[in-house]
């Protein structure tokens, strides 16, 4: 028996849209039609402003690192097998914070205010220093 996955996540009606996105190398946001703001994680209301009036939109897959930290060790499949690797909090460029990896990088190279760019990685968005 295969060892359970942690990683990849499970679509419903709800969020489909942001993993198919996703799956095309696309990342989305909900949007709050009444107060104009950004959010993540997908949800059916406004954190902000607690309408119901918001909508899919596509980010720009741009952000900048807040804060990470280099694991070197998680027993969990299949992250043991990726250590050591870098976690982190991004600000994306439409205001959300996002908890995410960051990929392609020298994790001591690292700086809070660093540009990144999103990637995708079995359909799960992860970040990459812009540029590079």
């Amino acid at each position: 028996m295969p060892a359970e996955r942690f990683d990849v996540p499970e679509s419903d009606a709800f969020t489909a849209p942001y993993w198919d996105a996703a799956a095309e190398g696309r990342l989305l946001l909900r949007r709050c039609g009444a107060c104009g703001r950004a959010h993540h994680y997908p949800r059916e209301f406004c954190p902000h402003c607690w309408s119901e009036d918001v909508a899919w939109t596509e980010a720009s897959g741009r952000a900048t690192l807040y804060t990470w930290s280099v694991v070197h060790r998680n027993d969990l499949a299949p992250f043991g097998a990726r250590t050591p690797y870098v976690a982190a909090v991004v600000d994306l460029a439409e205001g959300p914070r996002m908890m995410t990896e960051v990929v392609d990088c020298v994790a001591g190279e690292l700086r809070a205010g660093t540009d990144l760019a999103v990637t995708f990685r079995e359909r799960i968005p992860v970040f990459r220093p812009a540029g590079g």
